[in-house]
């Protein structure tokens, strides 16, 4: 998993990529190179317009919306309980009482502009960790796979805009091995040709939808360290997702060309291109200064 996102879009850019057909948004997000739980986000989801006089604008239709990442149920006595359900494992998305429900009516996307893993390596005899941001290869937008739900703050009236609470949770899989020697999980995506089916809430056949649970990044992953600014959330900006360089906080080993996918000699920190298996997800990793040791240090905790 990856605690910490990148979620830059502009809203417009948003609507027009998801092909939304309702804008649900009051006030637009600003970018957030640094988002973590409990942050607001924006979803993508299909839903039918309650307390619509005609049939027409009743129908199911694909909304922009914005919710708080992590999930909280609607059986939940209060909305604590959501900073710790940020993340869904899709082994068992549709049989555990906090998600199984949201996984049969109320599935969404979370748009994302890459994410961000951390690994334990040695620098200078001292153990410490290792961020790298995970981005598409060309550039492209992330639609992981993800569930929401709404609950009722009872110390509000209906009519106060605080009454309900919009949240969302991440579903993540098994990472490809390439992916794996940063960190054994990673978010599900989903490709654009599976949206319609993702989102419909008509489509409750559990089969069905674990079906649509497969990676699917014809257009590869490729990722860099990047330096530890990101650890503090009060840290945003586009620096945070800039290539780690010769001569900063990177390990002694990696400095340099470390793999050919960067411009030859300019101290870039990265590596060259992992072929996967057929259909599945591709990674363009650097060589990893260590395994997927994730013990509590100066990096957020990873929860994909």
């Amino acid at each position: 998993m990856c605690g910490r996102f990148a979620s830059a879009r502009k809203r417009q850019e948003l609507l027009a990529e998801f092909r939304v057909d309702r804008d649900r948004v009051t006030e637009s997000l600003e970018p957030d190179y640094n988002v973590a739980p409990t942050k607001p986000v924006y979803a993508v989801l299909t839903r039918a317009q309650r307390a619509s006089s005609t049939p027409e604008t009743a129908a199911p239709a694909r909304e922009l919306r914005v919710v708080r990442w992590g999930l909280v149920p609607s059986w939940a006595k209060d909305p604590s309980i959501g900073s710790r359900l940020i993340n869904a494992r899709a082994e068992t998305v549709d049989s555990k009482p906090a998600f199984r429900k949201a996984f049969s009516r109320r599935r969404c996307l979370l748009p994302a502009d890459g994410f961000y893993e951390w690994i334990s390596v040695e620098d200078e005899g001292r153990k410490r960790k290792q961020p790298y941001y995970i981005q598409p290869a060309d550039g492209g937008l992330l639609a992981f796979a993800g569930l929401y739900e709404l609950w009722r703050d009872n110390s509000v009236p209906d009519d106060d805009p605080r009454a309900w609470l919009w949240t969302a949770v991440i579903i993540t899989t098994s990472a490809q091995d390439e992916v794996g020697r940063i960190h054994d999980r990673m978010p599900m995506t989903i490709e654009p040709a599976r949206w319609d089916d993702w989102l419909d809430p008509v489509n409750t056949d559990a089969f069905d939808l674990r079906s649509l649970l497969a990676p699917a990044l014809s257009g590869g992953l490729t990722s860099h360290p990047v330096a530890p600014d990101v650890n503090y959330v009060r840290n945003n900006g586009p620096r945070l997702i800039e290539p780690l360089r010769a001569g900063s906080s990177a390990p002694p080993d990696h400095k340099g060309d470390a793999g050919g996918s960067g411009p030859a000699g300019d101290g870039w920190l990265g590596g060259g291109p992992i072929a996967g298996a057929p259909g599945q997800a591709v990674m363009t990793i650097g060589p990893p200064p260590g395994g997927r040791d994730h013990d509590p240090g100066s990096a957020p905790p990873t929860l994909f």
